[in-house]
């Protein structure tokens, strides 16, 4: 008895002859499908890797004793696949769910609240085409996935690399700046060590030797530990460890506010081993580039292009009102605010934990799944952009930890921007933070306190006055909730991206991966969502009609 399986998706149909038996020979010719098979091609995912399409396909065919795969139309065109993933946010998390869905074969509808794509990472020109966004983004070397979403995108020379660095401002010498470089010639973790030893100018030798005393069981604990250490603050860390109070203050008060706008005395100290970890092992970990312009042009608009040349669509100024319900439970269609009925075979919440909070239904608020979430809150963040007159000489083609009481980091971005870049004027874009009790105030309160600030760290170029340097015109942008702030014992309360729903599906940097809240971290979450979503396929493909027809008995 014999009779032929074909099963169609991407861009091959692959065809195996169904026997009663084969020869030992024939078993030894079998093969497994390449990874194209579920679409993801190149892309690493950086969770453990569960059993893939193409290998429970191949394992299944054996114990029916099938003949080889083959391939019989390498360029077959791609299908019409009615099977489709709705998206709610078009943050990086949403893009990309969407961009790796529609690599799966799969066709993503993205729907974004707003009138511009990229969530936190958002961006708006003004009545003289100048950009103002929502936050000063910077890509790390510890960022693979994000990497190879610029190398997907043949994107990659967008990223801007600067030196490997990190610069802090010295409070107590006004103008001043104190580096850490980390020389290339040495690996991992012999540059980051020999980049702290060099610098004399923040902590003294016993104050360095306590610090890599107290980090010891880090080293040795590995990942358990760090984990375990989401119960404590960084300030209770270094009570705990031993660690001097001038770490805390030369160092971690700024690494805090870079790493989650918030102070040490709140972050979990989790956060911080994760990024010590990571710039620690990875020789080229720390280093730092920037966008060279717009996010929304230059990253959010190719990934766009990417899915949609693929079949998928996105809509703007598409708000969801609902989660509209079966009877069981499961998503019947997103409601929109204007009425428009969005259906599809699976659906997606790639909106911030706070909105979708707004949105949980009554039926799904007692599932812990759901509940937990109450835990994660997002942390307000507010966005400075200062045009100046005139060029000023006291800066770097770098980010810059300001140190300040009020400001987190900073760049000159007519100097490390291509787009932005002005060789007469200068434009500084800050991040004013922690902000709890100024994101009520108003944008001229605020800048007035940036401008004092400034005039520490620019005293021979700009005073509080404005008698030096003048502003031309400046933009305030204000997230009221941004990444979910990352306070003690939140690590339990972080959802997996598949939720106990059937067919509903989470993603978003508060999601579970080790990246916790970052543009890396969103990106990851979009990966694991989407490799969830094609693991589940068999099941469910059973279960949804439109699904189930990609795959014919002929």
């Amino acid at each position: 008895m014999q009779g032929t399986l074909s099963l169609q998706w991407g861009h091959a149909r692959v065809e195996a002859v169904i026997v009663s038996s084969v020869t030992p020979q024939k078993k030894q010719q079998q093969q497994v499908l390449k990874g194209n098979a579920v679409g993801f091609r190149s892309s690493e995912f950086c969770a453990a890797q569960s059993t893939s399409f193409s290998t429970k396909f191949a394992a299944a065919s054996q114990r029916r004793q099938c003949s080889p795969l083959k391939v019989v139309a390498v360029d077959y065109p791609r299908p019409d696949i009615d099977g489709t993933v709705v998206i709610a946010g078009a943050g990086l998390a949403g893009l990309s769910t969407a961009k790796y869905i529609a690599d799966a074969g799969h066709i993503p509808i993205l729907l974004e609240a707003r009138d511009v794509l990229g969530g936190k990472v958002a961006a708006w020109k003004d009545e003289d085409g100048d950009w103002y966004e929502t936050g000063l983004h910077i890509f790390f070397g510890a960022y693979p996935n994000m990497q190879n979403l610029f190398g997907e995108l043949g994107i990659n020379d967008r990223l801007q690399w600067k030196e490997h660095s990190m610069i802090f401002a010295m409070p107590d010498k006004p103008g001043e700046f104190s580096r850490f470089d980390f020389p290339d010639v040495l690996p991992a973790p012999f540059n980051g060590v020999w980049a702290i030893l060099k610098n004399n100018e923040m902590l003294s030798w016993e104050e360095k030797i306590r610090f890599a005393i107290g980090l010891l069981p880090a080293i040795v604990g590995g990942q358990n530990y760090v984990e375990a250490m989401d119960k404590y603050t960084v300030k209770e860390w270094m009570l705990k460890q031993g660690v001097p109070k001038r770490v805390n203050d030369e160092v971690f008060i700024a690494m805090s506010k870079a790493l989650n706008f918030i102070d040490p005395d709140d972050l979990s100290m989790q956060c911080v081993l994760i990024a010590l970890n990571r710039f620690l092992q990875e020789t080229h970990g720390s280093k730092m580039a920037f966008l060279d312009g717009a996010p929304p042009e230059r990253l959010c608009k190719p990934i766009v292009e990417y899915f949609t040349a693929r079949g998928g669509e996105v809509r703007l100024n598409s708000r969801l009102q609902k989660f509209v319900l079966n009877e069981d439970g499961t998503v019947k269609h997103f409601l929109l605010q204007d009425g428009t009925i969005v259906e599809g075979d699976v659906y997606v919440s790639a909106m911030p934990v706070d909105v979708f909070k707004l949105l949980v239904p009554d039926q799904w608020a007692n599932i812990p799944y759901f509940r937990k979430l109450d835990k994660l809150v997002g942390v307000p963040v507010i966005n400075v952009h200062i045009w100046f007159d005139r060029k000023l000489k006291n800066t770097y083609d770098h980010l810059l930890f300001s140190r300040s009481p009020l400001l987190s980091v900073y760049a000159d971005m007519s100097t490390t921007c291509k787009e932005y870049y002005d060789p007469k004027k200068s434009m500084l874009e800050l991040v004013f933070a922690p902000a709890d009790g100024w994101i009520g105030r108003s944008d001229a309160d605020i800048i007035d306190a940036t401008m004092h600030e400034l005039a520490k760290l620019f005293p021979d170029e700009i005073a509080a006055d404005q008698s030096k340097a003048k502003i031309l015109k400046y933009h305030v942008v204000k997230t009221p909730r941004s990444v979910y702030k990352t306070v003690p014992d939140c690590e339990p309360c972080r959802p997996l991206q598949r939720s106990p729903i059937p067919r509903f599906y989470m993603a978003g940097d508060f999601t579970k991966q080790k990246y916790l809240a970052s543009m890396e971290g969103a990106v990851l979450s979009g990966k694991l969502c989407s490799q969830s979503i094609v693991q589940d396929y068999e099941k469910l493909a059973s279960s949804v009609p439109s699904l189930a027809k990609e795959t014919t008995l002929v």
